[in-house]
């Protein structure tokens, strides 16, 4: 494949007065304010219906490295190393999916980082955060600048790394947290394991009292799933997951965290929400905690996902029965929900095979997050301006990113471009992870992404890799701009 032309820049390296002339030396390359004065930009997309603050609008945008320096009709007065025609397109803030699991180091032969970005960038991701549960576990310094190692040259898309909460660093994690690169502080009530469970009141209290950033928050009742566990264990049947993994274990373990949240006046992201009844609380605490719902979770019912596709379905917290669904989607239309995200949990064939409980919970879902959300557009269930808070604008705000979220003058150029009329069918073979399956094998959409530009540079166009991987650590504004990456 050729690769599509990238930005041109002029490597130069202007000699200094007491060294010799060279005849046929590089010119300097051009300051921001010259390009911008002489209107000449890396990258130019043109005619593109765009989602801004203000609404749709079809525009041009012109990019220099790597950021949005101008907006509106641009054609005939500005030029660029590169064109990207937009008609019929609608060019979207870059999507950023800030819950997935990548599964390296330790568990690579699921995923990695390289076919997880890959696959995001496939399904118009710019930016991710991924999780803690890895092998070995993220809690200490050393393990997240790993993780920042080997997603160097790697990443097709941006990126970052959550540290995990446990009573082994609840004591440092004020320093933790504001590492380079941290997403932030994840902590698992329910469904880790070793140093990364954390169901003890004492020790959620140290570790919300040691930090400041939003704290994301797996919420399920520990004690409740051991208990009831013999439920599966005896019937051996993935139809009663949402049986065993009730509504009951999943409110009582976020009544319990929101309110020593709110103790510690501090702010709490709660992953995941799957339960009508966790909605009817949270109603009454959004001071304090913002709200991630999931596409399988909006997409998948039961119990006919159970039948049709057996463990391929099982996931925690489980998806549940329409009533719960129903609930979900009210709260995306009443506006109490902040972030949509995948909760990419990739497991192989051969795992998932495993006769239940045995078989691990987890499916992929970067890749289809836009494809599924764009069909529930087409069929009027939310508007694209909604979606983009939910998959752009939501994450920036609640977890302060730097420089995305948006289309607007001096943002990063990070943009999805989406056909909302293409029509295609949903297909393992197209999926990019290494597991290689997803549950919506064979389903049919409405709404597909095209065109994925990260740094003002196209990564995916005409729905194909371009060039190699350029993703960056992701800029958080609670980050000093000197951060601790040494601690």
């Amino acid at each position: 494949m050729m690769p599509w032309p990238g930005r041109c820049q002029l490597e130069g390296n202007p000699l200094s007065l007491n060294q010799p002339e060279v005849e046929h030396r590089m010119p300097p390359k051009l300051t921001l304010d010259k390009r911008l004065t002489q209107q000449h930009a890396d990258l130019l997309i043109k005619s593109g219906i765009a989602i801004t603050p203000s609404g749709a609008e079809q525009l041009d945008i012109a990019c220099i490295e790597g950021t949005i320096v101008a907006l509106g009709a641009l054609t005939g007065t500005w030029t660029a190393d590169t064109e990207l025609d937009a008609r019929g397109l609608h060019i979207l803030p870059g999507v950023i999916d800030s819950q997935v699991h990548f599964r390296e180091p330790g568990l690579t032969h699921k995923e990695d980082l390289e076919t997880g970005t890959r696959g995001a960038v496939l399904g118009g991701v710019t930016g991710i955060f991924e999780m803690p549960n890895t092998n070995p576990l993220t809690l200490w310094p050393d393990d997240l600048h790993a993780k920042l190692d080997a997603a160097k040259g790697r990443a097709w898309c941006n990126y970052a790394f959550y540290m995990g909460g446990s009573a082994v660093n609840a004591d440092q994690l004020h320093t933790l947290e504001k590492m380079h690169g941290c997403a932030g502080i994840k902590v698992f009530m329910g469904s880790s394991f070793g140093d990364l469970l954390t169901d003890d009141d004492t020790v959620l209290r140290r570790i919300l009292a040691n930090g400041h950033r939003r704290m994301a928050v797996h919420a399920e009742d520990e004690a409740r799933l051991r208990e009831r566990k013999a439920i599966v264990e005896a019937s051996r049947d993935v139809r009663q997951h949402a049986i065993w993994r009730d509504v009951e274990s999943a409110l009582k373990a976020t009544q319990r965290i929101v309110n020593l949240a709110i103790e510690a006046e501090r702010r709490l992201h709660l992953l995941h929400v799957s339960t009508a009844d966790e909605m009817v609380f949270l109603v009454r605490h959004k001071r304090y905690v913002s709200v991630e719902v999931t596409p399988h979770h909006l997409t998948l019912c039961a119990p006919e996902c159970y039948e049709q596709l057996g463990s391929l379905a099982q996931m925690n917290p489980p998806v549940r029965e329409k009533r719960h669904q129903d609930a979900l989607w009210e709260a995306v239309r009443n506006g109490l929900v902040d972030v949509i995200c995948s909760d990419h949990a990739p497991h192989t064939l051969e795992e998932k095979a495993q006769p239940y409980p045995n078989s691990p919970s987890g499916m992929t879902g970067v890749q289809t997050l836009l494809p599924t959300m764009l069909n529930h557009v087409n069929s009027g269930r939310l508007t694209l301006q909604r979606l983009v808070d939910l998959t752009s604008a939501g994450p920036a705000r609640i977890f302060g990113i730097a420089g995305k979220g948006r289309i607007a003058l001096g943002y990063d150029a990070d943009l999805t471009l989406v056909d909302l009329s293409a029509k295609r069918r949903i297909e393992n073979n197209w999926i990019a992870s290494r597991s290689g399956w997803t549950p919506y094998d064979g389903m049919e959409v409405t709404g597909w992404p095209i065109h994925t530009v990260i740094h003002g540079q196209g990564v995916m166009i005409d729905e194909a890799l371009v060039g190699k991987p350029i993703g960056q650590p992701i800029q958080f504004l609670e980050i000093p701009s000197k951060a601790l990456s040494d601690v």
